[in-house]
């Protein structure tokens, strides 16, 4: 009991001191607070745009590694008489049979030449001929209906999944379930259609039209000179794990440049866009931008810190008397000095919570400001990490800017202490 009616009172004397010298406190304190807001504002921006990024990717699919047909140099390095080259069904076929770090691969044909009609509406998006394995590589939820099976795909039936603003154009406030469109005049029958795929504007991948790739390639192949029956636009393929993504990426490459006849270690013969290598350029890049935005943080405590230990000392300077009379009347060395660290570690403590409180109140607000938005990057937010190393360095800090001037104040003389002006 004795002992927290005495830290009762210690506390006391700190706010009263702290109470005192209103201005000087709230300036310190302001200080802090706001080098502490800023650097868990501007970190939680820098995760807003990493977990952005993120889902952007996840919304094209997971561990996904895109393939488009090349251009063959006639030798190495060279770019002169370069001749195009296009995938084809086999190909897929090879890499699924030949590609041991391979998990899944699937082929497509995307056309935007096919004009779509309904019998409200018309519209001119991407047709796209694709696998059953289409959704298990790429993201594509449904809302209504069922996707393609194997009947379809062995029947080439002519049935078509919708993407959800391709719904809206072609049946305007009507049911498209069941109902039929012509695609360049064959009609169609409706069997699905895909949920909202993304945010904002970018309409791309939600105006778009899915059939059977039989299909496709029997009403709609590719065409042109020296272009095979079975061509196709693109092969997409996920590696075992994302740490094989090079390694399936070098077996793809042996298979392609073996059944097309070039070097599979012409790099230029190779169209491709490796979403797990640029996850990983990204996460690098805002993991660089949170380490030098943390030292930034890390220096302003600590300038904060200093300021605190300025403080004190003119404190102590402003309190010598004090110091003198109460050592006189019995007070300890290590009263006075727990007295003034406490000071000081309360200074900068309450200024760190304050500024985390204010940085965690106003990245809460953006967050409901701006809920699901529609950007290609999600609302700041606090990072329990950043939040644990403002907390430590301000502790570090504050047990720096207490100790320093509270040894001073507690080494004072009654006798020399009183003699002060």
């Amino acid at each position: 009991m004795m002992v927290m009616r005495a830290l009762f009172h210690i506390f006391d004397q700190v706010f009263r001191s702290i109470g005192a010298n209103k201005l000087r406190s709230f300036l310190t304190m302001f200080g802090i607070a706001w080098g502490v807001a800023s650097l868990l504002l501007l970190i939680g921006l820098g995760e807003g745009f990493r977990s952005g990024q993120r889902r952007g990717l996840s919304e094209l699919g997971t561990d996904l590694i895109m393939m488009w047909g090349g251009t063959i140099p006639v030798l190495p390095e060279q770019h002169v008489g370069m001749h195009p080259y296009k995938l084809t069904v086999s190909d897929a076929d090879a890499i699924r049979a030949a590609a041991p770090d391979v998990r899944n691969a699937t082929a497509f044909i995307q056309r935007s030449d096919l004009k779509q009609v309904s019998e409200f509406s018309s519209a001119g998006g991407q047709v796209m001929g694709v696998e059953l394995s289409y959704p298990e590589i790429r993201h594509l939820p449904l809302a209504q209906g069922r996707f393609l099976n194997l009947d379809d795909v062995t029947h080439r039936a002519q049935v078509v999944v919708l993407g959800q603003k391709m719904e809206k154009l072609l049946f305007p406030g009507r049911p498209s379930l069941g109902a039929y469109i012509t695609l360049n005049g064959y009609r169609f029958q409706v069997i699905g259609v895909a949920t909202k795929i993304g945010r904002g504007n970018n309409d791309g991948d939600n105006q778009r039209i899915y059939i059977p790739l039989t299909t496709m390639l029997e009403f709609f192949p590719l065409t042109g000179e020296n272009i095979p029956p079975d061509s196709i636009t693109s092969i997409q393929y996920q590696p075992l794990t994302e740490d094989l993504n090079e390694t399936a990426k070098t077996e793809v490459h042996r298979i392609i440049a073996t059944r097309h006849g070039f070097d599979p270690k012409a790099k230029e013969a190779f169209e491709e866009w490796d979403t797990i290598k640029s996850n990983r350029m990204v996460g690098m890049i805002f993991t660089a931008m949170d380490i030098f935005l943390g030292g930034v943080g890390i220096v302003t405590l600590a300038l904060g810190a200093v300021g605190i230990i300025n403080i004190m000392l003119v404190t102590v300077t402003e309190r010598t008397k004090e110091i003198g009379l109460r050592k006189a009347l019995g007070a300890t060395n290590r009263s006075i000095l727990f007295q003034f660290f406490l000071e000081g570690l309360t200074l900068t403590g309450l200024s760190g919570l304050i500024g985390i409180v204010g940085a965690a109140a106003l990245m809460g607000a953006l967050g409901s400001a701006v809920g699901n938005n529609e950007m290609g990057f999600d609302p700041p937010r606090l990072v329990p990490w950043s939040a644990a190393m403002a907390m430590g360095s301000l502790m570090l800090c504050g047990i720096v800017a207490g100790l320093y001037p509270a040894r001073q104040a507690a080494m004072l003389q009654p006798v020399e202490a009183l003699r002060k002006e």
